[in-house]
């Protein structure tokens, strides 16, 4: 199902069963999977290869030639040599929370969920879960620093992290994760 305002550049594929929401753009050449669900306000760029079953919340960015697998041990055939089919394995998918933002040519390797406003830079090969806000880079991507709604990174400030566009004040937990601080 496409949705009203959404905008498919030429040479991409959009597979049965996809659902594109509202406002959403993608770009030249990108490929998104059979029943992939993508949110509304979504960028999906050029050559981004989105397959099944992965969903995007609203406000994704999936940079250029950005790849979502689907298959965590991927063979072309069984081991006994004939040619997988679909029945021969199950995919797996990525999830990714609202506002996040994956860099150019990032592989997010299913399954892994990539958490709402966080930024995966460009080329990261993402093996695990990030988390809300999270900054990831590297192979395999590692968690760097924290970033904002604006996708700035947060800069420390006294027992806070702060965005220095906004303003917003986030607070680092024992575990390991970000909280913002409500004003």
């Amino acid at each position: 199902m496409i949705e009203s305002g959404v905008k498919i550049w030429h040479l991409a594929q959009v597979r049965e069963g996809a659902v594109l929401g509202r406002d959403s753009i993608i770009g030249r050449g990108a490929y998104i999977g059979a029943g992939v669900i993508v949110g509304q306000n979504c960028k999906i760029q050029n050559y981004a290869l989105v397959y099944e079953p992965a969903v995007l919340a609203d406000g994704v960015f999936i940079g250029p030639a950005a790849v979502l697998t689907n298959d965590t041990f991927p063979r072309a055939v069984t081991p006994g040599g004939e040619l997988k089919s679909g029945a021969d394995w199950v995919p797996v998918g990525v999830t990714v929370g609202e506002g996040a933002s994956i860099g150019a040519r990032a592989v997010c390797v299913a399954p892994v969920s990539i958490g709402a406003w966080s930024t995966v830079a460009a080329g990261a090969v993402v093996t695990r879960d990030v988390p809300e806000f999270g900054l990831v880079a590297g192979v395999p991507a590692r968690r760097i620093g924290w970033v904002g709604r604006a996708g700035v990174p947060l800069r420390r400030q006294d027992d806070q992290w702060v965005c220095p566009e906004s303003d917003d004040r986030f607070e680092e937990l024992a575990d390991g994760t970000l909280r913002e601080i409500i004003k």
